[in-house]
């Protein structure tokens, strides 16, 4: 027996890289406030935490010496801490700031992008409409075209007809007529009786009436 082929794993389809989307002016100014906000936050921490352990070390030290300059060590480490607690503060309101703008960019981008999109689609949709629309013309054309010419055939073979019936009807009449007359032809000819010539008469001549003779004119006669 031979052995089967086996069948090779189908390659599995990787999931389309979608596009970077570029983003707007507004968006890329947010990002650079978020950014800058962040970094002053946890610049902000770590000044805290240090000012923090400064006034403990001021706390001990004026506990263990009790002296007017330890007391003032606490002091001023507690002015700094409180300092640097209200420059966290602002930097915690400029994340916020941030992250507010950005999200005002954010949902701005999107309106746009929608905007874009739909005019596109409408684009596409007119493309599309006046595509459809050629296509209509095109069938309306031809169907128009097969319904006039099938009448006009209808309206010249209507017309033919008659014709040919007329044509027809005046072939046979003069088929009838050459018949009849092919008929009369055919037929022998009657011999008709030679009519007699009355005879002539003869005409005498008439005599011309003798002339009457005029009498002659006396010559006058002369004076002597």
């Amino acid at each position: 027996m031979m052995a089967r082929a086996k069948k090779k794993p189908a390659a599995k389809k990787r999931p389309a890289k979608k596009a970077a989307v570029a983003l707007t002016s507004a968006q890329t100014k947010a990002a650079k406030a978020t950014d800058k906000a962040a970094a002053a936050v946890k610049a902000s921490t770590k000044k805290v935490a240090e000012a923090n352990k400064k006034v403990v070390a001021a706390r001990k030290k004026a506990a263990s010496t009790k002296t007017a300059a330890a007391k003032k060590a606490v002091v001023s480490a507690r002015a700094a801490l409180a300092k640097q607690k209200g420059a966290l503060a602002t930097a915690k309101d400029s994340v916020k700031a941030a992250k507010m703008a950005t999200t005002a960019a954010n949902v701005e981008a999107k309106v746009k992008a929608a905007e874009a999109a739909a005019a596109e689609a409408l684009k596409a949709f007119e493309a599309q409409q006046a595509e459809k629309a050629a296509a209509d013309l095109v069938k309306a054309v031809a169907a128009f075209e097969a319904k006039w010419t099938a009448a006009r055939k209808k309206k010249d073979a209507a017309k033919a007809a008659a014709k040919a019936k007329k044509a027809a009807a005046k072939n046979k009449a003069a088929a009838k007529k050459a018949a009849a007359k092919l008929k009369a032809l055919a037929k022998p000819a009657k011999k008709k009786p030679a009519k007699k010539k009355p005879a002539a008469k003869k005409v005498v001549a008439k005599k011309k009436p003798a002339a009457k003779k005029k009498p002659a004119k006396k010559k006058a006669a002369k004076k002597k």
